[in-house]
């Protein structure tokens, strides 16, 4: 007869492999070229979409614009709130910026183009601290189409892929099946 020792290594591995938050990548904006004026209707397009999203610690944000027209700067939030330009803590110029989310808190950014953040171009985003992150496993994040397809409501976002997430459902069918046992057993 099968009891809840047998079954508690089990439980153990697979709240770790959920409790395990894997790096998600965000696409600013939610497409390509969102780093650009004009800004759609809404005040605050990039931070509306910022706020829909949880961030998390190894997170990386992505920014596709044309970088003929345009930059990122990294800011403190005094040069966020005045978009000045002159300080940035890091300036990125190469139309395809990726840059990683290595501490909770919030993050600033302002278009470095003349007029662009008092226009609109600038976003904050707020990075979760581990111990309130919560699991991103049980609920992977989209992964896009890599076809080029006009631009949806979707995130943008990406995972590892489906391997992990593999394993993972692996492990859920098995533990299932050994609850499923453990139950009967104990009927018997």
């Amino acid at each position: 007869m099968a009891s809840f020792r047998n079954v508690f290594p089990v439980l153990t591995l697979v709240f770790l492999l959920f409790s395990f938050s894997e790096a998600g990548e965000f696409l600013v904006g939610g497409h390509e070229n969102s780093w650009t004026i004009p800004l759609p209707s809404s005040s605050e397009p990039l931070n509306d979409w910022a706020e829909d999203h949880r961030f998390r610690i190894g997170d990386f944000l992505i920014w596709k614009y044309d970088s003929k027209t345009e930059s990122v700067l990294q800011v403190i939030e005094e040069d966020y709130e005045t978009c000045n330009r002159l300080n940035p803590i890091d300036a990125y110029s190469d139309g395809n910026t990726k840059v990683e989310l290595d501490r909770s808190g919030p993050f600033f950014f302002i278009s470095g183009a003349e007029g662009h953040c008092d226009k609109g171009l600038k976003l904050i985003v707020v990075v979760m601290s581990n111990r309130h992150g919560g699991a991103r496993g049980l609920f992977p994040v989209p992964v896009p189409s890599p076809a080029p397809l006009p631009p949806t409501p979707q995130s943008g976002a990406t995972s590892l892929g489906f391997g992990l997430m593999g394993i993972k459902m692996g492990l859920m069918a098995l533990l299932a099946a050994v609850l499923i046992r453990e139950n009967h057993c104990l009927r018997e």
